[in-house]
């Protein structure tokens, strides 16, 4: 692989993992997938990037992909490559669990809501105050110096004395 195939290789997979890792999971398929192009797929590297080809595949919901894909990675040249195949393989093809509608929690559909509709943006006036003045953020009110409380507590006699008494005690042992 020449330089020129090395850098593109290199971004490729920077981009997909990066993709992958912001939620972006179709982005993340393309540019893993063009990752695997650029590079030899029995070398460590190669099962590197389809590993995390079967993890964007799985999470972009294309299953039987993943799996078909990580069964390939089971006769892997490189034995920690056959070895993550198989955990995902397990993982992949273990059977869903049924769960209640009363255990989940619904989470509304938010991209019906356009940027410029003030209902959707409720709550977030000091972040927006924040962008516009940084330092506002930053500020805080002077405090009342009658308001602190300056009495003794008597803690630094309390830990002087632990110390004291756990050298003592050390010195005893030694």
């Amino acid at each position: 692989m020449g330089s020129e195939d090395q850098e593109k290789f290199r971004m490729e997979y920077q981009a997909g993992k990066a993709a992958f890792e912001g939620g972006e999971y179709r982005i993340s398929v393309q540019r893993l997938e063009a990752a695997t192009a650029l590079v030899n797929p029995n070398s460590r590297l190669g099962g590197e990037v389809q590993i995390w080809l079967v993890t964007a595949y799985n999470a972009n919901g294309q299953v039987p992909e993943a799996i078909a894909l990580c069964r390939r990675l089971g006769k892997h040249p490189d034995l920690e490559t056959r070895k993550q195949s198989k955990n995902l393989l397990y993982i992949l093809e273990a059977p869903q669990l049924q769960r209640r509608t009363e255990w989940l929690t619904q989470i509304p559909d938010l991209a019906g809501l356009s940027d410029s509709d003030p209902r959707a943006r409720r709550g977030s006036g000091n972040l927006a105050i924040a962008k516009r003045n940084p330092q506002a953020s930053l500020e805080t009110e002077p405090v009342d110096p009658s308001e602190i409380n300056t009495k003794d507590n008597q803690f630094i006699w309390v830990a002087l004395l632990a110390i004291a008494v756990t050298m003592i005690g050390l010195i005893g042992f030694a």
